[in-house]
Formats: C-alpha cells, sequence, structure tokens
C-alpha cells in the first residue's frame, strides 16, 4: 500500500516543481512599474513634481535579449521622463554584450539627461569599454564624479561612486559644493555601501545589485542575497530621516533565469517639495 501513496506524492512533488519553473520563469518577464514618491523640503521649486525613471540589472546576455531591452527601452520613453538614472550590472558577464547594451541605451529618452554608474558586471566585461559606450550614446558617466541637473533658476545634484566590489569609491566629489540646503542623488550600484555614507548632504541613494533576492520566499525573505548585511538592502525603499535609499529588484537575472514572487521593475520617482 505504501509505494502507490509514495508514487502520488512524487507525481504531485513534480507538478509542483513544474508549476513552481513555469510561474518563476514568467515572472522573470514580467516588468511592473513602481511608483515612488519622495518628499523633501530639500528639492527646488522647479524640481517639484519631477519624475525620475531608475532601473538597474539589465544583464542583456543569455538570458535577456536585445529585442526584450528594446521594448523596455519603448516602455521608458513612454513614460517621458524628466531624468533617467542607470544603476550598474549593464550585461551578463562578457565584453560581447557591451556595445549591444549601449546601442539601445542611446535609444533612451529624457529631457535633462540620462546618469549612470557602473556594477561589478560591468567590470568583468571591461570598465573601460563600458564608459567609452556610455559616452558615445550620450550617457553621462557618475562613477566618482557628478553633476549639476539645471532646470529653470533650479538645480540638484547628481552623483555616484565607483562599485563597491571592483571599483574605488570617492564620494567627496559629489559632496563637494553641496550645502544641506540643496537636493542631492548618489547612486551606488551596491547597497552595502550605504553603511559608509556618514553625512547629511544625501537626499536619496539608489542601488541596485541584489535582485530583491530574485528568488524570494513570496515576497518576505531571501535565502540568497549578495550582501554582508542579510536582509537588510533586499530591496525597496528605506527611509533614514533626511536620506532616503531605495534598492530595486532590477531588470535581468543571473544564475538562472528565473524570478519567484520578485518581479523585474522600472521606478519611477516622482519628487515632491515639502515645507521646511
Amino acid at each position: 500500500m505504501k509505494l502507490p501513496r509514495q508514487k502520488h506524492l512524487l507525481t504531485v512533488c513534480f507538478i509542483l516543481f513544474g508549476l513552481f519553473l513555469t510561474y518563476s520563469y514568467f515572472e522573470s518577464r514580467w516588468v511592473k512599474i513602481t511608483e515612488v514618491e519622495i518628499k523633501s523640503a530639500d528639492i527646488p521649486d522647479s524640481f517639484n513634481g519631477a519624475k525620475i525613471v531608475f532601473i538597474s540589472d539589465i544583464h542583456l546576455g543569455p538570458f535577456l535579449s536585445a529585442k526584450r531591452l528594446s521594448r523596455l527601452v519603448d516602455q521608458i520613453n513612454g513614460i517621458n521622463p524628466d531624468i533617467i538614472l542607470l544603476g550598474g550590472d549593464y550585461v551578463f558577464y562578457y565584453t560581447k554584450y557591451v556595445e549591444p547594451v549601449f546601442h539601445e541605451f542611446g535609444k533612451l529618452r529624457s529631457v535633462y539627461g540620462i546618469y549612470a554608474v557602473l556594477g561589478n558586471h560591468d567590470y568583468y566585461a571591461g570598465a573601460d569599454l563600458t564608459k567609452k559606450m556610455m559616452a558615445k550614446n550620450g550617457i553621462n558617466s557618475c562613477d566618482n564624479q557628478s553633476y549639476w541637473v539645471k532646470k529653470g533658476n533650479d538645480s540638484i545634484k547628481i552623483g555616484g561612486v565607483g562599485d563597491l566590489w571592483e571599483g574605488t569609491q570617492v564620494p567627496e566629489n559629489t559632496f563637494s559644493g553641496l550645502k544641506k540646503s540643496d537636493f542631492a542623488i548618489l547612486l551606488t550600484h551596491n547597497p552595502d555601501y550605504l553603511e559608509n555614507i556618514y553625512t547629511d548632504l544625501i537626499d536619496l541613494t539608489l542601488s541596485g545589485h541584489t535582485h530583491g533576492g530574485q528568488v524570494t520566499l513570496f515576497g518576505w525573505w531571501a535565502p540568497i542575497l549578495p550582501s554582508e548585511f542579510g536582509q537588510k538592502y533586499r530591496y525597496g525603499l528605506i527611509d533614514s530621516g533626511k536620506m532616503k535609499s531605495y534598492i530595486t529588484s532590477g531588470i535581468g537575472t543571473v544564475t538562472v533565469p528565473l524570478r519567484f514572487f520578485c518581479r523585474p521593475e522600472i521606478v519611477v520617482l516622482r519628487l515632491k517639495k515639502t515645507k521646511g
């Protein structure tokens, strides 16, 4: 009597596993738009209501094609962003994907520019080539660099640091010239770098790298995370008083082309000025 029961149990397990794989493969392609309101008294009047699109961790390669990336670019352009920010890891390890990914990114359109940092995978594929392709396609490198973005008589600062694992970090290039009353955004591919920020000059940090865990326990917990701080910087908005941080689940995948309760996302940040 035990053998038929065991076979039945094994069949159920195979069916459930098949459903898991099918759904997880589908979810990895099911891009959502996440809208986040960023409130701050430091936001200049001209930037009140500004729309910033943030994406990270594309990983163009065997699990994400140029055709899918092209559709993503069209989707972003359809949002009509004021600013586009890119958080790194544009390719899946290999140099051959660098030129194609930035060929597609060259079609992105925003009113006040596109700004980007490199991730660890971009160093694996070739940091110099990545920066060359960024410049060729009109994308401003924020690796230890910063820019005043002007709108009317107002401006905000956008800067970044090099990748925590593979690059160097010189945050002073962003902090330089800032006043507490300025609105400043810092891009850092790896959110673990947030542990090193001891300043009240930064209003918003944006990161990727974790993929939100990619495969999670129904969105609550991830068994595998590339972070030294457990679930702390897995995903979402972290409010640390003056400074807010958003860690995106990203777009692509690594290791396996699967996601479970961790959909890929385009993040739309809306700036809202508050009274001081």
